[in-house]
């Protein structure tokens, strides 16, 4: 557009423990790459959940199965550990909208205060919802690990290096 001003870049932030990323994350990632220029993939500390995986070891498993989507896309991806409150962390990148997956109706009600918190936090930043596809509406983190702990097949739900590292840790020793 000649003489115009220029769009403002389209950032978005997609904040989750990815504790495995499973391939419902990497569908909602994918959509939303299509739709922004840049796109921070907030990994969070949350202990509260005692995760599987340490932080830096989540953050490298999405950094490694999102490098195909930014291909694809030409979608900035950029992966990023965070702690502390969401709409901090989006405000320090710039985000101009958080991103969210809606698997079933009872996400709905969580992420409907949610966003409405963050919205009383910052007017500046929309909350946008995208519906998990049919294949990944029924993937979650949680039922992954427990899967996998009792020695069920979780091949279909995670991308294939995510499952080599889930099955390596979740047959490992417990340490005493």
């Amino acid at each position: 557009m000649a003489g115009g001003t220029a769009m403002p870049e389209r950032i978005g932030l997609y904040p989750g423990t990815f504790d495995p990323v499973t391939n419902g994350h990497l569908d909602v990632i994918g959509r939303a790459a299509r739709i922004l220029d840049k796109l921070v993939v907030g990994v969070a500390v949350n202990i509260g959940k005692g995760p599987l995986f340490p932080l830096e070891e989540r953050a490298e498993l999405v950094r490694a199965e999102t490098d195909a989507i930014a291909a694809k896309t030409g979608c900035r991806i950029e992966v990023r550990p965070f702690q502390g409150l969401l709409i901090g962390f989006a405000q320090e990148v710039g985000a101009s909208m958080i991103i969210r997956g809606l698997r079933a109706v009872s996400d709905f009600d969580y992420e409907f205060q949610m966003a409405g918190m963050n919205r009383r936090l910052d007017h500046g930043i929309e909350t946008v919802f995208l519906m998990a596809s049919e294949t990944n509406q029924f993937i979650s983190s949680r039922f992954v690990k427990e899967i996998a702990r009792l020695g069920g097949d979780v091949s279909s739900f995670v991308p294939k290096l995510t499952l080599e590292r889930t099955l390596a840790r979740v047959r490992a020793p417990a340490a005493d």
